[in-house]
């Protein structure tokens, strides 16, 4: 039992740690042969926690938030929103003059964008 919890830990660190240094959005399978990106995988990984340790994830999706490469912060606002929609509002709202820029992927379209901009859709959408 003890091995399990302390093997469930290790696999959100990664994921955690793949989300920071996360540089393309995508939230689904991309290109022709519909891969999944490994940031993809990572951000699948750490929404299946935040049912069962919110708090866990919250404290990293925290760290996220203000120390990750930009795709890494829209991930962490995304999971954030799930786990708490306020908190998730305020992550928006912080985020909208983020002028930095990150890849995104749907499908077999790629395109990029800024992080602030991302943030001012979401928030629009809210």
């Amino acid at each position: 039992m003890f091995g399990m919890r302390r093997k469930k830990e290790s696999e959100l660190a990664r994921a955690v740690a793949e989300l920071g240094h996360a540089n393309t959005l995508a939230f689904g399978r991309v290109g022709i042969a519909g891969t999944l990106l490994p940031e993809t995988e990572a951000y699948q990984r750490v929404a299946a926690a935040v049912t069962d340790r919110p708090e866990e994830v919250r404290d990293l999706l925290d760290r996220l938030l203000t120390g990750s490469a930009p795709a890494g912060r829209v991930y962490a606002a995304t999971l954030l929103e799930r786990l708490d929609p306020a908190a998730g509002r305020a992550a928006w709202t912080a985020l909208r003059g983020d002028a930095a820029e990150l890849s995104t992927m749907t499908g077999c379209v790629m395109g990029s964008t800024t992080v602030g901009a991302y943030a001012v859709e979401r928030l629009a959408a809210t």
